[in-house]
């Protein structure tokens, strides 16, 4: 029986480790905002597939400081893999294509990412089919972005325009709002979007939120997108509340946003399903002894629709029935 335990260490460039002892094999886990619902998905898949293998988890804390020695200390501690969860530590850790010539990024260890929301785009990889990257795969969970307009078309027939709130220090963000961008005039729909302004320090404020809301809604925004923002699911019960003010609906791509009655409506895949997918990703690695670089990044093929009715009944917008019958129901 494998044993699990806690050990809290203070390293210079990560907030804490999480270890889970064995012998064998070395995985370094870079998360950015501790071990959620995916993190527990890779540690679960893999305590039954490779279960001599030892995790390490170094998390960031959401602080862009603490990803610098990561790639240093994967390789000090000779790691046989890493993960790196988000776009923010992929980015801090294997780097773009552009950077395959740099030494600080890691070009040798093989790598899996998750819960990078377009990989592509932020020049990561080449293809999904075909990373380009020799030490680097990773997995893919982002739901069609037409699929979300057309399942917020199910509560909003008639919907013309809306809006996005992006943060322009987050890369997905941005991406998410360009895509958009492109997308929407050929649905039919208007994309009413706003940066948030950025402090000294560079980042958004807290007290931004309401006003941004209010901005749009002022636009002609109908509903609201959350996009892709790390910023607005931190602080996803100040937006939340904006929203049911402004009497706007919210489609999230962040489950537990709807179950925390923060949003509306949710497609979103599971996390933990995520988590998981990547492990079977470590494992192919460090089981099969398969080459990351030969794996084509491994792709969510289900997706889960989730409504808070609560939220409904504060804005006096409603699903319709055959929606609610394909859908978890959170009150």
């Amino acid at each position: 029986m494998k044993k699990t335990s806690l050990l809290m260490t203070a390293l210079a460039c990560v907030a804490f480790a999480t270890q889970v002892e064995a012998k064998g094999q070395t995985i370094l886990f870079a998360t950015w905002r501790g071990c959620e619902e995916a993190c527990h998905g890779v540690v679960d898949y893999l305590s039954e597939t490779a279960p001599d293998a030892e995790v390490v988890i170094l998390d960031a804390d959401r602080n862009h400081d603490r990803l610098k020695g990561i790639v240093a200390e994967a390789r000090s501690k000779d790691v046989d893999l890493i993960i790196s969860w988000g776009t923010t530590v992929t980015l801090a850790t294997a780097g773009t294509l552009s950077d395959l010539n740099d030494p600080s990024f890691n070009h040798e260890i093989p790598q899996v990412f998750m819960i990078v929301a377009d990989p592509v785009g932020s020049g990561i990889i080449e293809t999904l089919d075909d990373t380009g990257r020799g030490n680097l795969t990773g997995t893919y969970n982002r739901v069609p972005e037409n699929v979300t307009v057309d399942t917020l078309r199910r509560i909003l027939p008639d919907m013309k325009s809306l809006g996005l709130l992006y943060n322009p220090n987050e890369k997905n963000s941005i991406l998410k709002r360009d895509e958009l961008a492109e997308l929407l005039p050929s649905l039919g729909v208007r994309l009413v979007d706003h940066a948030f302004e950025l402090s000294e320090e560079g980042a958004p404020q807290i007290e931004d939120i309401a006003g941004q809301v209010k901005w749009l809604k002022q636009a002609g925004a109908e509903a609201i997108y959350v996009g892709s923002s790390s910023f607005l699911r931190a602080n996803a019960s100040i937006f939340g509340a904006a929203a049911k003010d402004a009497a706007l609906p919210v489609i999230s791509p962040y489950e537990e946003m709807v179950q925390n009655g923060d949003a509306l409506i949710s497609v979103a895949a599971r996390y933990y399903d995520v988590g998981q997918l990547a492990g079977q990703q470590a494992a192919a690695i460090l089981v099969d002894g398969k080459s990351a670089g030969s794996l084509p990044v491994a792709r969510i093929k289900d997706f889960a629709i989730t409504v808070n009715l609560d939220f409904s009944r504060e804005i006096e917008i409603w699903p319709p029935i055959d929606l609610l019958g394909i859908a978890d129901i959170v009150r």
